[in-house]
């Protein structure tokens, strides 16, 4: 529910981590995608590639929703599962500004195999440059 959403919010901490960027974050045409040993083996790369969508967001992002999805399934609560596909209409329905979508997309995902983020955009759709 948002109001056990909100309460979680509340209590988040925020870290700061001195990093640096990596040169193959280049996303394509939906997002990044790579083999999830590289998301495993690189210190902050996941956090970073995230850092830079709410980077290149600035300020418009302020006091907006962003929806985030998770590796096909999206936790809306503890009782409900929702696909990564469905994420798009949510976006639509909750009127968001958008979504980050954690996902292998259509490739196999697993350990040995692929991983990605995806920025949705509020029409549910991948992001226009």
């Amino acid at each position: 529910s948002l109001t056990l959403f909100s309460a979680l919010v509340e209590k988040t901490n925020i870290d700061e981590v001195k990093t640096s960027p990596y040169k193959d974050q280049k996303p394509g045409t939906s997002g990044l995608r790579k083999k999830t040993k590289v998301f495993e083996e690189q210190a902050n790369y996941l956090e970073n590639f995230i850092q830079s969508i709410f980077d290149s967001l600035g300020e418009e992002l302020k006091g907006k929703t962003l929806v985030l999805g998770g590796v096909g399934k999206m936790v809306v609560s503890d009782d409900f599962l929702m696909s990564t596909p469905c994420v798009s209409g949510l976006i639509r329905d909750m009127k968001a500004f958008g979504g980050i979508i954690l996902t292998a997309s259509h490739n196999p995902g697993g350990k040995t195999e692929d991983f990605g983020v995806k920025y949705n955009g509020s029409n549910g759709g991948p992001a226009t440059s």
